[in-house]
């Protein structure tokens, strides 16, 4: 067993970790405004002088689970108005498609226990270009791309700095740092780096009277006291420690007085306006360690820091041979996952993704009562808020590391985001995959009404129910790694699935016929209406991606419930529940709901979402989508091994099908036995199925060169409206980002190709070619007249999903574009951005630049491309 696998036993390794945002202003837990303007209540100007109430940020930052203290690095070019402490980016409306980082950084390496972690920023060494970037982005209309800190040309005569920082940890609470400059111009350049420590504030709100202190006692040392904490000490190998107050500079900000004379600011007004605003003491609650130095062009400066709960005479001694121990651990933890991995560099990308992954795990706070009440020693928020956002979730009490999609762009959870995270994850660190699915279900974060809270800008919207479909997934990773299978997470998590499927089938069939109107679904302007907002005339949207969702959420549930029957007799009840209620959909979804509407549309051979109106008429939205690809998920093989441990579930099952043969004749070959007398479970026939892949696999609809779109192609040049509607509302393909401001304008369901989706697809196909086997051929691509299995279908999806990454012939990658920089220069081209999403025909990464949070499937796929 290799050292880190067996730090993953110890939950003390897991302390400290990459757990600060990289933003924290313009989030919602910091809004206090009485109109909900998280945008304009927070700004990135505000940031240096706001002390957070919800939390911190940073650049490479890392701090203990509960927040208390933190470390990150600083740096001042000496040409910036202000010290590059936190990551720029435009708001939501400065950006002509949303909020946006605008910064180059890479996620390079981790360990699940954050024992060893490597991160790169690129800092310019001319002014950065903060006016620039704002004023070019504001005037440029949606349909233009984003203007990028690349476009800037900022970074062409190589005239920045490469900072990697490294953290080892030499014990549980002993953490070595390395940050290492590379100056890439020709020329000699100055720069300040800064490393910097600080206490979370805890003390100015009128809750708790503590207040923790650093202060200097050894040229190289600072010494920090917390109550709850064990690391006292930080060790610098060289510098001069500044020092002020993580608190607000009221003066600056409000026009009131000061509670410190030395507020957060003060290192910062110090170093770039000169101002007497450091403590002369050498103490408070923020310190930077201030190293000025000239770099020689081409050559490297290196900066030692420790972090330790003990006094040390020598600090940095064998604090090389402890990176190399940590680096080579890494190694051998990573050597293992991937010793099937032929390619190299294949193996590279999925430890970046996993990286990334790990990276991404936040410290997150909010208590929404306290949030709504405000505290008691701040001023009353507005009286507004107790009917505005979230107030309807006053239970909630959120302060737990957390897994985020993207630390800028996406600094909070979002729930179903999540539940793909924990699938990759699972891979390197399946308890801490466990306990992510487990915390959304605990009663502090669960809705008492069974809700799973969706993310912070409205906990109350309504995602894809993928819940169970992760959990039942990371217990099969969990029980691989570990060779036994954790029933007691399974049980545990089952009981609160329970509730939450009840909370969906009482609050989403709202005509009870089994049919789904679940609203936002997560797809943002996926559909021809804005599914968020309350249909026209008092008609009810049900939706195929909605009922199919629920359809599989049933099957999930009969999985889990069918594992659990064998270790516990209590749940067989529970294996009948949901295999009825899986017909009673499959029946809804077949022409078998009122009216005798259902949602497949036999003329198109597709599944659309339709409009039911209050005097019943139906009306089909003919729009093919990704939303009409969902029912394809709804899929599972029950082997007669597994009827044979079921001999009660087996049993009524019989009785059930025997009494019901309108239900029984949409199961998929439940009496006709597959291939060593397997059944399937599915929403889909064999002709529906290959009618439904026919067009998937078109490349004049959804196939892309790099996965399936999000939105069949027909209608670039035929965009598609309802008759009756004006042809300016026409939905048109659009393959980049966005041309409208609808869910805020910062991603695109229209065209682009987006890993979950596509991760799905791929697992049902593999699902599908377990029961049919390699007998059952499909034409890929469509007219094509080739024809392939299903299950190399689907690795040939993955395949093209990993050309987004992977060099071509000329060296090139996809996600780069046409940008040369990026494709051709080697301190770039290495290196690998983990896009929300991509372009539906050229493959170029777009959105956020850094969710590998879904975008990390690719570390699944590669697994699994390999091991085929």
């Amino acid at each position: 067993m290799g050292t880190e696998k067996e730090r993953l036993q110890d939950p003390e390794w897991k302390k400290w970790g990459s757990y600060v945002s990289d933003r924290q202003w313009g989030t919602v837990r910091e809004d206090y405004s009485a109109n909900g303007d998280v945008w304009g209540y927070t700004t990135h100007d505000m940031a240096r002088s706001k002390a957070w109430r919800w939390g911190e940020e940073a650049i490479a930052g890392i701090c203990d689970v509960n927040q208390l203290l933190c470390f990150g690095v600083a740096l001042w070019n000496k040409r910036d108005p202000i010290i590059k402490e936190r990551f720029f980016g435009l708001t939501n409306t400065e950006g002509n498609h949303g909020e946006d980082v605008k910064e180059m950084y890479y996620y390079l390496d981790a360990t699940p226990t954050h024992s060893y972690m490597k991160m790169l920023y690129k800092y310019p060494r001319e002014e950065f270009p903060y006016d620039r970037l704002l004023a070019e982005n504001k005037q440029r209309s949606r349909k233009e791309e984003e203007f990028e800190l690349m476009d800037t040309g900022i970074f062409d005569e190589n005239k920045y700095f490469d900072v990697f920082v490294e953290y080892a940890k030499a014990d549980t609470d002993d953490i070595l740092i390395r940050i290492s400059v590379h100056n890439r111009g020709n020329d000699a350049a100055s720069l300040h780096v800064l490393p910097t420590v600080w206490f979370r504030n805890t003390w100015i709100w009128g809750r708790h009277d503590y207040k923790p202190s650093l202060w200097q006692v050894a040229d190289n040392c600072i010494q920090l006291s917390h109550e709850k904490l064990s690391v006292a000490y930080l060790y610098f190998e060289q510098g001069n420690p500044l020092f002020c107050d993580n608190e607000t500079n009221n003066e600056r900000l409000y026009n009131s007085p000061n509670t410190t004379a030395y507020p957060k600011d003060g290192i910062n007004d110090h170093l770039v306006h000169a101002h007497h605003s450091v403590n002369p003491f050498k103490e408070g609650t923020k310190a930077a360690v201030n190293n000025d130095i000239t770099i020689e062009g081409g050559k490297l400066a290196v900066f030692t820091l420790r972090l330790a709960n003990k006094r040390l005479d020598t600090p940095f001694a064998g604090v090389d041979n402890i990176f190399k121990e940590r680096i080579a651990e890494a190694d051998t933890f990573y050597g293992e996952l991937q010793q099937n991995i032929k390619s190299e560099e294949e193996r590279q990308l999925q430890r970046q993704a996993f990286a990334g992954m790990l990276w991404n795990k936040q410290f997150y706070y909010y208590k929404v009562q306290q949030w709504l009440e405000g505290d008691p020693a701040m001023p009353e928020p507005p009286a507004e808020r107790w009917h505005g956002r979230n107030s309807s979730w006053i239970h909630l009490n959120n302060a737990d590391v957390i897994s985020v999609p993207d630390k800028w762009e996406f600094p909070w959870y979002a729930a179903w985001d999540l539940a793909f995270h924990c699938v990759t994850l699972s891979m390197i660190d399946s308890d801490f995959a466990k306990q992510q699915l487990l915390l959304l279900t605990e009663e502090w974060y669960m809705n008492p009404n069974g809700a799973l809270p969706a993310y912070e800008w409205s906990l109350s919207d309504v995602n894809p129910p993928v819940h169970a479909a992760a959990v039942y997934r990371v217990f099969r990773q969990d029980a691989k790694t570990k060779g036994k299978k954790d029933y007691e997470f399974l049980e545990t998590i089952f009981h609160k699935l329970l509730i939450n499927f009840t909370w969906w089938v009482n609050r989403k069939d709202k005509e009870d016929n089994n049919i789904f109107e679940g609203g936002f679904l997560g797809l943002d302007n996926i559909s021809y209406f804005d599914r968020s907002a309350p249909v026209f005339g008092g008609a009810v949207m049900e939706q195929a991606d909605a009922t199919s969702w629920m359809a599989t959420y049933a099957l999930n549930m009969l999985h889990i419930a069918l594992e659990l029957s064998v270790y516990n007799k209590t749940y067989t009840g529970m294996t009948t529940k949901f295999f009825e209620h899986f017909l009673y959909i499959a029946g809804a979804m077949a022409s078998m709901g009122k009216n005798n509407s259902g949602l497949w549309d036999d003329e198109d051979e597709f599944f659309y979402d339709q409009v039911r109106m209050p005097d019943n008429s139906v009306t089909k939205i003919k729009m093919r989508s990704m939303v009409g690809l969902i029912p394809l998920f709804a899929v599972e093989v029950i082997t007669k091994d597994t009827l044979e441990k079921n001999p009660v579930f087996a049993e009524r099952m019989e009785w059930f099908l025997k009494h019901r043969p309108d239900l029984a004749k949409l199961v998929s070959r439940w009496y006709e036995g597959g291939t060593e007398d397997k059944h399937l479970l599915s929403l889909l026939r064999g002709h529906r199925m290959k009618r439904l892949l026919s067009r998937a696999f078109d490349e004049t609809e959804f196939l892309s060169p790099y996965g399936i779109r999000s939105l069949s192609k027909k209608y670039e040049n035929n965009p598609y409206y309802i008759d009756g509607e004006s042809p300016e509302e026409a939905i048109h393909y659009l393959p980049g980002e966005s041309d409208s401001a609808m869910y805020g304008g910062n991603s695109n369901w229209r065209g682009p190709v987006w890993f979950p989706m596509n991760f799905l697809i791929i697992e049902s196909l593999r699902k599908f070619h377990f029961f049919y086997t390699d007998d059952f051929r499909i034409e890929y691509p469509t007219a094509s007249g080739k024809y392939i299995s299903l299950k190399e279908a689907g690795t040939a999806l993955a395949c093209r999903l990993l050309s987004i990454f992977m060099k071509d012939k000329d060296g090139k990658r996809p996600l780069y574009g046409a940008n040369q920089k990026l494709q051709t220069d080697p301190f770039f081209n290495q290196y690998v951005l983990f896009h929300e999403y991509f372009h539906g025909d050229n493959g170029k990464g777009l959105g956020a630049s850094h969710q590998t949070g879904w975008t990390g499937l690719i570390a699944n796929l590669i697994t699994m491309k390999n091991n085929d």
